[in-house]
């Protein structure tokens, strides 16, 4: 099971944000891409960055962030506000190996086919991120009517791979992900499903791991407040 550290960046700062609520927001450094080098020397092999500022339709220049970081090495799984062709393509010129889609996702599914067409299957993972059992967009402030078992067998009906689940009112609470939720969201789909929003433990990792239905974890606050150390969670992820 891949381990992605995550880095969330808002007007150019690493930040967690509480339950994807920018007025309970954290600020942990103010050099994106010193902070990933860190996670790369502890071993990283893939880094999860959020352009916050994209998702919550904020003017911004974060890929540069993400240009300075994909150069570091580690390959880049990068979500937040793409949501056009043009979004999606700027972003893998700027050096995402994988991008993530959300609210297209939901509004615009034909998109992500199109996607799929240009990029790859390897290079497009779906955000099923969910509030109370349905699949938030536009920066997890609007809920859909879809849940995400829903979305997901849509979307690999459509050729898609890679999944990334979310329950937003566990992220950045430190409070227990939704384990057995992620679980049966990869038996339910049969998608990649990577976990992320709550990853506190070295033990939800490897129930996440020997499940053998979630393909990867998406770990921040917990590393950012040392509850997990990465070199923990890589090995308990990588002996499963």
């Amino acid at each position: 099971m891949m381990i992605y550290p995550a880095i969330d960046v808002r007007g150019g700062k690493v930040v967690r944000l509480r339950e994807g609520d920018p007025s309970r927001q954290t600020i942990f450094s103010d050099d994106p891409a010193a902070t990933a080098q860190r996670w790369i020397n502890e071993g990283a092999k893939w880094i999860h960055v959020v352009n916050l500022d994209g998702a919550f339709a904020a003017a911004n220049d974060n890929l540069r962030v993400l240009e300075s970081v994909a150069k570091l090495g580690a390959q880049v799984q990068f979500g937040g506000g793409l949501r056009s062709l043009e979004d999606m393509q700027r972003a893998v010129d700027a050096g995402a190996s994988r991008i993530v889609l959300g609210t297209v996702a939901v509004q615009h599914p034909e998109l992500v086919t199109r996607a799929l067409d240009t990029y790859g299957a390897e290079r497009i993972c779906v955000g099923l991120d969910a509030r109370n059992g349905k699949v938030t967009t536009h920066g997890w402030s609007q809920i859909s009517e879809i849940t995400p078992a829903e979305l997901g067998r849509l979307m690999k009906a459509r050729g898609v791979i890679h999944a990334l689940f979310t329950d937003v009112s566990r992220d950045g609470a430190l409070e227990g992900s939704a384990v057995d939720a992620t679980i049966q969201l990869g038996q339910a789909t049969g998608l990649q499903v990577i976990a992320s929003g709550g990853v506190t433990s070295i033990e939800e990792i490897r129930r996440l791991a020997v499940s053998g239905a979630v393909a990867g974890a998406v770990i921040g606050m917990a590393l950012y407040q040392g509850k997990i150390s990465l070199s923990d969670a890589l090995a308990t992820a990588g002996a499963n």
